[in-house]
């Protein structure tokens, strides 16, 4: 009886030792999981802070073309614009993201000569290469328009950051009306206010 005893405490005991081996074997991966769980986290938040940062540039640099209204002084309204003040059209250009093909409010009309200028900004960023559109009346002491492309002149516009007293080239002039405009951009949803400049030609009926 004696034997029989010590056997079945052995094989309790045996018993006892694999069942443990069982549960750290259990605990172990669970461990190791959280750790993974946190990174997911992690990786799931990075796209979102890049999408913000993107969208904040984008809305920086449509409130860039957004302005008071103010027009140069000598700058003469339109008598009989083709899109007269408050009416509304389709734009068909490309100065800034998200211009092209999207509907705008006419707030503004002028007859002018309108030109695209090549300058380097004064608070030293990269050069700026065909600017549309500065009209005569943003250029220091210009003289008679029109000029001619090649002519150096010196802006007095605010269009851009570092763009006043700039010294810029004419790439091309053009006699024409040019709009002061309202616009919602197609990539955001805050509107461009006053807007300059939009000739023309730019411009059609809905």
């Amino acid at each position: 009886m004696n034997l029989l005893k010590w056997k079945t405490a052995a094989a309790a005991g045996t018993l006892v030792l694999l069942l443990a081996g069982c549960q750290s074997d259990d605990t172990e991966p669970q461990e190791d999981a959280a750790p993974q769980t946190e990174q997911a986290d992690e990786n799931t938040e990075q796209p979102a802070q890049d999408e913000n940062s993107e969208n904040d540039s984008s809305q920086d640099s449509h409130a860039m073309h957004s302005s008071s209204g103010e027009v140069p002084e000598g700058l003469k309204k339109a008598e009989n614009p083709t899109f007269p003040i408050g009416s509304t059209a389709m734009m068909h250009a490309d100065h800034m993201p998200g211009m092209d093909g999207v509907e705008a409010t006419i707030s503004g009309a002028y007859e002018t000569t309108a030109y695209s200028v090549t300058y380097t900004p004064t608070d030293g960023g990269e050069p700026v290469k065909d600017h549309k559109w500065v009209v005569h009346e943003e250029l220091e002491n210009p003289g008679e328009a029109p000029l001619e492309p090649g002519t150096e002149v010196v802006l007095a516009a605010d269009h851009m950051p570092g763009m006043d007293g700039a010294t810029a080239t004419i790439d091309s002039a053009e006699q024409t009306t040019v709009y002061m405009v309202d616009f919602v951009p197609s990539d955001s949803d805050e509107e461009v206010k006053n807007h300059k400049w939009v000739t023309e030609e730019e411009l059609s009926e809905e």
